[in-house]
């Protein structure tokens, strides 16, 4: 392999097309072709050559190509590039380059969620989805109590399985800041609803370093400098 070669798993996914895991399923699936030719895994893309999926040429982004965007969502946008769903994320903002959401919030949530073009930066998000930590306003129905913090704290039976321990500070009677370092669905909703509460507002208000801070309700920005910087460091470690 020389060293101007990149992995062709790897070129596609920085050109947004899709994730390392899928390219290699459509690699596998004899619909990538490396200068005309069927494409094999492990494949090394040489500068000059030219990738198709389908018949499409595939570009992969260059640094100045590449967007990641902090967005903050409202309730009942769905976090979905899918075309045909109502309300769907990408059609929402309509940004002028194709990106795609990195994780999810439902649909009855709102806040902070991140989106890009990057599918490198994606990939390492998800595989240290246990690590990495997000924060989250949460209202209930009714007061809660200590026992509550507690066991949200230690953790709690949802989906077949024992969540990971959260950080809980109190903030009203109803209201609290959790932190927590999973993204299993819905949940915070699930967990509330297993210690006899239920959810009437969840806002997320940072992943990782980036925070939603004043991004008003629909609106999006684009990361800092500084940010990126921090972020890519988190993720490296």
């Amino acid at each position: 392999m020389k060293d101007d070669g990149i992995r062709l798993n790897k070129y596609i996914a920085a050109a947004g097309y899709c994730s390392r895991r899928q390219a290699d399923r459509l690699i596998a699936e004899n619909k990538v072709y490396l200068n005309g030719v069927i494409a094999e895994l492990g494949t090394i893309v040489m500068p000059g050559d030219t990738v198709e999926i389908e018949g499409k040429s595939i570009v992969a982004q260059t640094a100045d190509d590449l967007v990641y965007l902090a967005f903050n969502k409202p309730r009942g946008i769905v976090c979905t590039a899918n075309p045909k769903v109502k309300n769907n994320i990408i059609d929402y903002i309509d940004y002028p380059q194709r990106i795609f959401t990195i994780g999810r919030l439902d649909k009855d949530s709102e806040g902070l969620i991140l989106l890009t073009n990057d599918g490198s930066i994606f990939n390492k998000i998800v595989r240290a989805e246990y690590e990495n930590e997000k924060e989250y306003i949460v209202e209930l129905n009714r007061p809660y109590n200590q026992s509550f913090v507690r066991s949200m704290e230690k953790g709690v039976r949802i989906l077949d399985q024992i969540t990971n321990p959260t950080q809980v500070k109190p903030l009203n009677r109803t209201k609290f800041k959790l932190t927590l370092t999973q993204g299993l669905n819905r949940q915070i909703r699930r967990m509330c609803d297993a210690l006899g509460y239920r959810v009437i507002f969840l806002q997320r208000i940072r992943i990782m370093n980036i925070t939603l801070g004043k991004l008003p309700h629909g609106k999006y920005r684009k990361l800092s400098e500084p940010e990126l910087r921090d972020l890519f460091e988190l993720l490296d470690k």
